[in-house]
């Protein structure tokens, strides 16, 4: 089944679209990583610790998720609050500047994780998606629930 809502555009970050950025805010952007974040490499290290084998950001998988397991068909996605939109009804309102672009294009981010969702459901697999700052805070609720899902047999 294909994913049914159009998707969002999101219009070119430019200075000609009416967007603009200073070389401060350009700098402290360009510093924001995509990949091995502080939140992964703790998730990462707890479950390795925990003898689970795993890869990460598997480009096999829809969306490269962030650790998946696939003796367990199991994609685990560490999401960033502001980039996946955490509390998005509440926190949108609060964005100031370049508005046109950040909110049509988190809502596209947040789009596109329900569609990768979905097309890794149709591949068997179960997604664990969890905000960056319950890892942060709650590393061992998160690792449990995965640990649950793994010693259950695929049965959770």
């Amino acid at each position: 089944m294909l994913y049914s809502e159009e998707k969002i555009k999101v219009p070119r970050f430019n200075e000609e679209a009416g967007f603009y950025t200073t070389k401060k805010r350009s700098k402290i952007m360009s510093k924001i990583r995509g990949k091995n974040t502080k939140p992964e490499l703790l998730f990462r290290k707890a479950l390795w610790g925990k003898n689970v084998r795993y890869r990460v950001d598997s480009k096999q998988l829809p969306g490269r998720p962030d650790v998946s397991i696939k003796k367990y068909k199991l994609a685990v996605f560490i999401d960033g609050e502001y980039w996946h939109g955490y509390n998005w009804d509440e926190r949108k309102d609060h964005l100031k500047t370049n508005r046109d672009f950040w909110i049509p294009k988190i809502e596209r981010n947040m789009q596109r994780d329900k569609e990768v969702n979905q097309q890794l459901r149709e591949m068997g697999y179960t997604v664990f998606r969890f905000w960056a700052h319950e890892v942060k805070d709650n590393l061992k609720t998160c690792i449990n629930d995965v640990m649950m899902y793994i010693n259950a047999g695929r049965t959770y």
